[in-house]
């Protein structure tokens, strides 16, 4: 019955199927002026993943195409809107997730456990912010990830990396590049996507709810006690609310805005999932609460202008790695509507961030792009400054976010070969972030955050004291980078709403 329904794979898609089974490292020529999905085949691409079975590539990438979207133009649009706002300091961003998923993590606990960290990290911030949180979640579809040798080795042999659960998998007999994750990668990122939907609608976020606020873990007896004050003025402040009956459907109490974001990393994929769809209408249209809500959905947008849109996420970025000006993962997000992220590094020369920009944003849309800053603690002095002052001496002033990433530039081994990173480090350079914009007159607009709601030991230090020889107790669990508990998360949440309260 299936194969009586089976479109043929389409153009954009024969020429990313051709380009998996090439040599690497090589491209199609082609023209390179006009801008569509698959014009990025015709630039030279870098964490490429090459493919053996040609056949079995074209079969994934049709399927792809048949599928319907994940994510919908309506509420993407919904969240320019919101970045807008972030843009102009009126809102900040938290984005936080794995470092990469797994399909095993497509499950009910692990999925509520990340929406609930992420709810109360957000009223802490909103708290010490003063501010609207929008929340953007590493989830649904952050599988891939870049690695910094596509091999390593094992009893002796050499073998292919682990790239992430759509590209090979983690047991070192699967490591070959298999184009049916793909597919796996779509359904399990639509059945994530799915339940987040389903679980906002029924009242996970709801505030009337109580909520898990312990604080056994905290030894230092002066910081335990300035949690508590914010734990019981975000309490009361919610019961003010009930008593004085602002707590009904029409204040959003019951549920909250989710968008989901992943690193575009696999193109082929990307593109599949890239759709021509009818531009949304102006956000004043409408009032609906959009994201991954239960929000009633508007009827049919009177405007007719199309735009491509990636359905695959609300929210992708650009890594550190790939993002070079004349390549296949500039080519391709520049022409997609979707609000994006660009990782900056220290490799990033201050003179290259405005020609980027101007790729990837010509018309200096506020909010289209944000910056993701990843220095390490030690580097982020040197850098952000020069870093920031060329944005503000072009066009792009005032229409970029500043998000601080403090996870990647902060990952060490210790002795014993165990990656980790230390909390005194993520913190210092998110408060160095909001001291180096607060001084050269711009603001942090957002942090990006490796996490999990589960109890892991992965990252040392934090009030919990955890040191290095507790990597070793089975707590560790992260299958790339590592991550922040549910406790060093909220503890982190709870630092940064006490810088923006000092101002």
């Amino acid at each position: 019955m299936e194969d009586a329904v089976k479109a043929p794979l389409g153009k954009a898609g024969e020429a990313a199927a051709e380009l998996k089974v090439a040599a690497n490292g090589t491209h199609v020529n082609g023209e390179t002026s006009r801008w569509t999905p698959s014009s990025w085949t015709t630039k030279p691409i870098k964490q490429d993943v090459i493919y053996e079975d040609r056949a079995a590539v074209s079969k994934a990438l049709a399927k792809l195409e048949r599928c319907p979207p994940i994510v919908t133009p309506t509420e993407i649009c919904k969240l320019k809107e919101r970045l807008r706002d972030v843009a102009l300091g009126k809102a900040f961003l938290l984005q936080g997730g794995d470092c990469a998923e797994l399909f095993d993590y497509c499950n009910s606990n692990m999925i509520e456990s990340k929406i609930k960290l992420l709810l109360q990290m957000s009223l802490v911030l909103i708290y010490g912010a003063g501010k609207p949180v929008v929340r953007i979640a590493r989830m649904a579809g952050q599988f891939a990830k870049p690695r910094s040798s596509p091999t390593e080795q094992y009893n002796g042999r050499t073998i292919t990396a682990f790239r992430g659960d759509n590209i090979n998998g983690y047991d070192p007999e699967e490591r070959a590049p298999d184009p049916s994750r793909l597919v796996s990668a779509y359904f399990h990122s639509a059945a994530t996507s799915n339940y987040i939907r389903a679980s906002l609608s029924s009242g996970i976020a709801d505030l009337h709810s109580p909520l898990d606020w312990e604080l056994g873990h905290v030894k230092e007896e002066g910081i335990k006690a300035k949690y508590e004050t914010i734990v019981n003025s975000i309490t009361e402040s919610l019961s003010f609310m009930k008593t004085v009956g602002a707590d009904t459907a029409a204040s959003g109490l019951e549920t909250v805005e989710l968008y989901t974001s992943h690193e575009g990393l696999l193109l082929e994929y990307e593109q599949s999932l890239t759709r021509h769809l009818k531009k949304s209408p102006s956000p004043h249209h409408h009032h609906h609460p959009q994201g991954l809500t239960n929000g009633t959905q508007p009827s049919s947008p009177p405007e007719e202008t199309k735009q491509y849109y990636n359905t695959s996420a609300h929210f992708l970025w650009i890594g550190d790695r790939t993002r070079q000006p004349d390549g296949a993962h500039i080519e391709y997000f520049r022409g997609i509507a979707n609000p994006i992220g660009l990782k900056i590094g220290p490799s990033m020369p201050a003179s290259d961030i405005v020609p980027l920009l101007d790729l990837l944003n010509p018309s200096h849309e506020i909010g289209k792009i944000t910056l993701i800053t990843r220095y390490g603690a030690t580097a982020i002095a040197a850098l952000l400054p020069a870093h920031i002052a060329a944005v503000q001496a072009s066009p792009h002033a005032g229409t970029v976010i500043w998000q601080c990433d403090p996870m990647h530039g902060n990952t060490r081994s210790t002795p014993t070969g165990v990656k980790t990173r230390h909390f005194e480090n993520i913190l210092s350079e998110v408060g160095d972030a909001m001291r180096i914009h607060k001084d050269m007159g711009s603001f942090l607009g957002g942090v990006h955050l490796e996490l999990t709601g589960e109890a892991v030991t992965e990252c040392v230090g934090g009030s919990e004291g955890l040191e290095e020889g507790d990597l070793e107790g089975g707590g560790y669990k992260s299958f790339c980078d590592p991550r922040l508990n549910e406790k060093q998360a909220l503890e982190l949440a709870f630092l940064v709403a006490g810088g923006f309260r000092k101002g």
